[in-house]
């Protein structure tokens, strides 16, 4: 029987799932997903009691060449900043809500069903950059 292989969006749209269901359990509130503007796009956007919290979400299979959080170069933070201002005009936010960036990185394997295996790590960073 030939296995079946995933697509990079399936398999982006699984580690979103999972670090959802993760900050979900740490309390958190889900505002959006997958907000998209000309800059970029941000995966996640929740809140707690204090922030709105815009959150970039990688995954890896193993960590040979480091970690999903390592891979988020100067570049990627001004895309997503950008895109966090945008969003901010978009919904009239620029004066209400404190924010920030947090990044979820999930490294090992995910099943068939695509969730999270026993050998799946996930590592939430609050606040891992500023704007």
């Amino acid at each position: 029987m030939p296995m079946l292989r995933t697509t990079t969006k399936q398999t982006g749209d699984a580690s979103e799932n999972l670090a959802e269901h993760y900050l979900i359990t740490q309390g958190l509130r889900v505002i959006s997903r997958n907000f998209r503007y000309k800059t970029g796009e941000i995966d996640l956007i929740m809140e707690d009691d204090q922030h709105l919290i815009f959150v970039e979400v990688r995954y890896r299979k193993n960590k040979l060449f480091g970690s999903g959080s390592e891979t988020i170069g100067v570049k990627k933070q001004q895309r997503l900043i950008q895109t966090a201002r945008y969003y901010l005009q978009k919904y009239n936010l620029t004066e209400s809500r404190a924010c920030r960036f947090d990044v979820v990185s999930i490294s090992g394997e995910l099943t068939a069903a695509l969730k999270a295996s026993d050998k799946c790590d996930i590592q939430w960073l609050p606040n891992a950059f500023t704007a």
